[in-house]
């Protein structure tokens, strides 16, 4: 796939229509190396509940590629899911994934009992578990599911509304000075930077 479909924000002055309110994720979605034990992983160990099976003989460009999508639900009522696309899988793309190099999804629980209790569930299944680490607005635990997707479960601290407001009036000037402070190394790695001048 080219990235001549990446989204860009080089004509965002041109918008004339406002933004409509984004109300929440109704799901994210990642591969996964078989829906068998993706389902095991997220529903008989982490508890979700399953919402969808759906298998398809075409992808929605209309090629000839079959494909699983899976579907859990959380207790808020939005969903993690997860393509098993078994033609294009290969043990590289279900490599462990760098939390920040790649990317990693965060799971929210209500108390510090029940991240306790994530926490001895996952050592019981033998599933490496390390934290939880303090975030000084929320502490996680973090562990990897069977795709080599990095998971976290955190629970937000007291004080967390309270920090995150502060952060966010705090926000455009933090970019701002990230952007200056990084911009020459973006600059020498990414082609996007060269197109933009």
């Amino acid at each position: 796939m080219s990235n001549e479909m990446l989204g860009t924000v080089a004509h965002i002055k041109e918008t004339k229509t406002p933004a409509p309110t984004i109300k929440s994720f109704h799901h994210i979605a990642y591969r996964c190396r078989d829906a068998e034990e993706t389902r095991k992983f997220y529903v008989d160990l982490l508890g979700l509940k399953p919402a969808a099976a759906l298998a398809f003989d075409r992808d929605p460009g209309g090629s000839d590629r079959p494909f699983m999508h899976l579907f859990f639900e959380m207790g808020d009522g939005n969903f993690i899911a997860f393509f098993d696309e078994p033609t294009s899988a290969s043990d590289d793309v279900f490599r462990m994934k760098d939390g920040i190099a790649d990317y990693h999804f965060a799971f929210e629980v209500e108390t510090k009992d029940e991240q306790d209790a994530f926490i001895q569930r996952l050592k019981e299944a033998k599933v490496p578990v390390f934290g939880p680490i303090n975030h000084h607005f929320c502490h996680s635990i973090y562990f990897f599911d069977p795709n080599g997707l990095a998971c976290e479960i955190t629970l937000k601290d007291e004080k967390h509304d309270e920090i995150m407001a502060e952060e966010g009036s705090r926000s455009n000037a933090a970019m701002k000075a990230w952007s200056e402070k990084t911009r020459a190394i973006k600059e020498a790695k990414l082609k996007f930077f060269k197109a933009a001048d």
